[in-house]
């Protein structure tokens, strides 16, 4: 549908108010239903076994003990889940990490699964399953993976543009390359070049409520999945996939959702539980603990950065280069590419390279984490910006300010820039009152800039007007961050009737047309303008049901605040006929009234934000507190400004945590230390400020209100914006993430003893 984009003069009524969240009672109440609530009758309890070790080849599982355990209804192994990917080799992937076949690839892999009648039963089963290990040497360090004499772990791994030969197996699966322009010219012009290499530890989303899947196989070949995802429709296509099911006969349903942050936007262990279903022939019930989450579930990559920027006396960047090197577990994918993408993305650059590598090492399979790979990228960037501004003796603002990206630049990564927020946000950052509050003893501030490029996708919507006036609206993005009070709010727009007559629910896949997954920012952005079309639609039918009632031509009736009114001085004396007046009478007219849509919704539109963030630091502990932190960030329209500053300040929170404390921890053996959050800490309340926030509107214009996607950027500039608020505050710049206070008192000791 091509819309015209009426926003710029468009005066709202709903949009861009704050009413009650619609899911608020339920949740607080506890009656939500998330992941872990739905229960059938008969169903079996499940459990997966998984290696204990780093890599090792499988020599022979022996289940007979553990099925002769009372109450063990079926037990599963790689041989129930055969390949079936015809050569796919990213669906093989998943079908490998839901159980591991010839190897097991790193701690936690899936090795076998137990449905018994409770839960004691699955654990007994689960000690007494015998596998045999040939243990083999591992890697899980990024750089000592890309080394020649690394352990390989997938030795048919042949990766053009890597040396020392594209013939020879490497650890590399993907090199990608994006810039434009002469890079050794540029820096040859620069009066001054600092060049950093930089690091970042792998991380988890940290989302409070673990995976869970209820599934059950019939007789008939049909099966039912109840799931927490973030897009039950493409749960279902890989679900169908692996296990040989057609599409149409696989039902799922998506439950609440407890957090997700893009790790909920993976199969892990929905297939297996498939699986055990089918077996049992009753419906199995498989949750994972927390330790199982932190070692199976998909973390961040670890990365390796080396940024070199060069500029000349008057401020002018010149050139700007980044090599970036990140984990991917041990299947290929495309994390390095996205930080290659995203690294310069925020300024206009006339020579400028990125180069990205894809490394396997045996971790966890990688996974999106909200903006995924555009974090560390803005880290080893924008420090490197900041210690270029010192250098040159500018404030870091102004060389931003002087370097930002605007309307026509070529992006580095290649597209032409639209109407952007890069500018407006530094500009509202260099006016804010945080940059002109005066620090204290130990404190220092910093800020940095984030970009991410947000998306569109496959998106099916179905407005019902019901005999009441009332409105449905069946939408098929999971909400994950309060869509469905967006939507709730521009389809009241659309049809001119309160906010409260909206209720907005997601359909599971057997009622609804295809959605694509609710990631890169998509959620309101896509189903906004499929909602607006379907409303649209909605009218027309409304319209002419006026009509009928009136006998007059269609063409005289219009819609105005939620009312049909006969147009032109000949129909003075009809008076208007409310939504509630139409759909009363819908039975009379030619039955129920509907609006529906289907679209590819294109033109994103790109997101920017710039953060401001002030830390004291301790000197004798390396312990730092957050004073201050501000998020000034542009979300074309803000629909539901309360989501919308939460947006601001979930991501901020998000980077804050992984800035200063979050990290995954291998020993010697490969394995991870920390799997909990007793040892991994993510932020609490006490950790944080009342986090600032500021939203700019600069309008899409493929959007009919304007609206961009915001739910990403706002974790991109939260790890350099800290960074470089400590490098200011103790005099040394830091470069390893996450700045613990071991770290940052180990490089404080090395400063007063050199």
């Amino acid at each position: 549908m091509n819309f015209d984009p009426t926003y710029r003069s468009q005066k709202f009524r709903s949009v861009g108010t704050r009413p009650r969240r619609p899911d608020g009672i339920d949740k607080v109440t506890g009656r939500a239903r998330y992941g872990a609530d739905f229960n059938m009758p008969g169903q079996l309890v499940g459990r997966i076994l998984r290696s204990p070790h780093a890599h090792a080849r499988i020599v022979r599982i022996d289940t007979a003990r553990a099925e002769a355990v009372k109450g063990v209804k079926a037990i599963v192994t790689a041989s129930d889940l055969p390949d079936l990917t015809n050569g796919n080799q990213s669906l093989f992937n998943i079908l490998d990490n839901c159980m591991a076949r010839s190897k097991v690839l790193y701690d936690g892999h899936a090795v076998a699964a137990v449905a018994a009648i409770d839960a004691n039963a699955a654990k007994q089963a689960l000690k007494l399953i015998e596998v045999e290990y040939e243990v083999l040497p591992h890697v899980v360090d990024v750089d000592a993976a890309m080394l020649p004499d690394a352990p390989l772990i997938d030795k048919t791994l042949f990766t053009g543009g890597v040396e020392p030969t594209p013939e020879t197996p490497s650890n590399v699966a993907l090199r990608s390359e994006f810039g434009h322009g002469d890079i050794e010219s540029g820096f040859a012009q620069a009066d001054i070049v600092v060049e950093r290499s930089y690091r970042t530890e792998q991380t988890h989303q940290g989302y409070i409520e673990p995976h869970a899947c209820v599934a059950s196989c019939n007789s008939d070949g049909t099966a039912e999945l109840w799931v927490c995802t973030q897009g039950h429709f493409v749960f279902r296509q890989t679900c169908a996939d692996l296990l040989g099911l057609d599409v149409s006969k696989l039902r799922v349903t998506s439950s609440e959702i407890g957090g997700g942050f893009g790790g909920k936007t993976h199969v892990w262990v929905e297939p297996v539980a498939l699986a055990l279903s089918r077996k049992a022939g009753r419906p199995v019930k498989l949750v994972m603990s927390r330790e199982e989450v932190f070692r199976a579930s998909g973390p961040t990559s670890a990365t390796s950065i080396d940024v070199k920027i060069g500029a000349r006396k008057d401020g002018t960047i010149t050139a700007a280069a980044a090599n970036l090197r990140y984990t991917n577990g041990p299947y290929a994918d495309i994390w390095a590419e996205l930080g290659a993408m995203t690294s310069f993305a925020c300024y206009d650059l006339e020579n400028v390279k990125t180069v990205g590598f894809e490394v396997l090492v045996n971790r966890p399979k990688v996974a999106a984490y909200r903006a995924p790979s555009a974090p560390m990228a803005a880290f080893a960037v924008e420090s490197t910006i900041d210690e270029l501004a010192q250098e040159l003796g500018m404030d870091p603002v102004e060389f931003r300010i002087q370097n930002a990206a605007s309307e026509g630049t070529k992006s580095s990564y290649g597209p032409v820039y639209g109407p952007i927020g890069i500018g407006p946000t530094l500009e509202a950052a260099q006016s804010h009152p945080h940059v002109k509050a005066p620090l204290g003893p130990n404190q220092g501030r910093g800020m940095a800039c984030g970009f991410w490029f947000n998306f569109g996708g496959q998106t099916c919507t179905d407005l019902n007007v019901n005999v009441d006036g009332t409105v449905t609206l069946a939408v098929g993005t999971v909400d994950v961050g309060g869509s469905r009070a967006s939507l709730s709010l521009i389809a009241a727009e659309e049809l001119g009737i309160a906010y409260e007559d909206v209720k907005a629910v997601v359909a599971d896949t057997a009622t609804l047309g295809y959605n694509d997954m609710t990631d890169g920012s998509r959620g309101t952005f896509s189903s906004s303008m499929a909602t607006i079309s379907a409303a649209r639609n909605a009218i027309g039918v409304m319209r002419h049901r006026a009509a009928l009632q009136w006998d007059i031509p269609v063409e005289d009736v219009t819609w105005e605040d939620g009312n049909a009114k006969a147009s032109g001085e000949k129909y003075g004396n009809l008076s208007p006929l409310s939504i509630k007046e139409i759909a009363a009478a819908s039975g009379n007219t030619g039955g129920p009234i509907a609006g529906h849509s289907e679209m590819v919704a294109d033109g994103a539109g790109v997101s920017f934000a710039t953060h401001i963030c002030d830390v004291e630091v301790d000197p004798e502990t390396g312990s730092t507190r957050i004073v201050r932190y501000t998020v000034i960030q542009d979300a074309g329209k803000a629909v539901h400004p309360a989501y919308v500053e939460g947006q601001y300040q979930g991501g901020a929170a998000q980077g804050i945590g992984w800035a200063l404390n979050e990290e995954y921890i291998y020993g010697e053996d490969g394995r991870l230390q920390n799997p909990g959050f007793l040892d991994y800490r993510i932020p609490v309340c006490s950790d944080l400020p009342m986090i600032d926030t500021q939203i700019l509107e600069i309008p899409n214009p493929n959007h009919p209100y304007g609206v961009r996607g915001v739910g990403e950027t706002s974790i991109v500039p939260p790890l350099a914006a800290i960074a470089n608020a400590i490098s200011n505050a103790v005099g040394i710049r830091m470069t390893h993430i996450p700045m613990s206070p071991p770290r940052i008192l180990a490089a404080l000791n090395r400063e007063r003893n050199q």
